[in-house]
């Protein structure tokens, strides 16, 4: 079986922090009012799975995450037959508990999964909002509320790992990056706890190493790695130190090239 991460609403804890880049709630909002899937593509760390989260959330809706690699099966999305006690009975996956509930699924780097396992989407993926079981001979019908929503990152693309256009077509689909300045710098303030001054400097830091993305990077520093070198930081960790194990080797697994993502971290923080 695949990890699946199941999140229910509790109203008792604090609201999950988002900062909104532009108007993508309420576009999510209205794909949700009208039963239509959503597809987000952005870069690794740049909020798509904070942000289904946060629409989870908002919308009082349990949340099915699921982690997409190469040996996901079909069975692992819709469910199997299972031998206990009492002799074998049928097991919902998290795709079929989210259309009975009427919840959302989020299938995380849908692109990491088999093609074929990926076509078990399409029937709910259009206006028939229907999940064959095959199995067990049913034809479940999407509860209300039901919501598919699956992510990637265009970065990661080639002809081997790419959505297929039948499939990639039967989607609204939402574009993320990384935030811009102001907006990255108010997520570390309030995320990770930073001053104003250090939220300044890690963000211009930031900057300088995404300008150097052609340089045998194949990712840049993400506002998440952001995050955790800010929290680091504040707790009182030597800011060079933070930013050799947060925002250089991260990035890089060549010594030359991390050396080089240094001298960067350098002129923004002193030894």
């Amino acid at each position: 079986m695949t990890a699946v991460n199941i999140k229910s609403v509790d109203s008792s804890k604090e609201s999950l922090f988002y900062q909104e880049q532009d108007n993508e709630v309420a576009l999510f909002e209205y794909a949700h009012q009208h039963d239509l899937p959503v597809l987000i593509k952005g870069p690794t760390g740049c909020g798509k799975t904070r942000f289904v989260a946060h629409m989870a959330e908002k919308l009082n809706k349990p949340l099915y995450t699921v982690a997409c690699h190469d040996d996901l099966t079909a069975a692992d999305l819709v469910g199997r037959h299972l031998i206990g006690p009492d002799g074998t009975y049928w097991q919902d996956g998290p795709l079929t508990r989210a259309v009975r509930e009427g919840g959302i699924c989020y299938l995380d780097e849908v692109v990491e999964a088999r093609k074929d396992t990926t076509v078990v989407l399409h029937p709910l993926a259009d206006d028939r909002r229907v999940l064959p079981l095959e199995r067990t001979g049913e034809i479940l019908e999407a509860a209300p509320g039901f919501m598919l929503v699956v992510s990637y990152n265009p970065g990661y693309q080639n002809l081997l790992k790419g959505m297929k256009p039948s499939t990639r077509q039967r989607f609204v689909a939402l574009r993320f990056d990384y935030p811009d300045a102001k907006v990255e710098q108010e997520i570390l303030i309030k995320e990770a706890g930073a001053d104003e001054h250090l939220a300044f400097k890690l963000v211009e830091l930031a900057q300088a190493l995404r300008r150097l993305e052609q340089n045998d990077l194949d990712e840049v520093a993400s506002t998440r790695l952001l995050i955790y070198a800010a929290r680091m930081i504040s707790s009182g960790m030597k800011p060079i130190d933070v930013c050799r194990c947060c925002l250089a080797e991260p990035l890089s697994d060549d010594p030359q090239t991390v050396a080089a993502l240094m001298d960067v971290c350098k002129i923004y923080f002193d030894e």
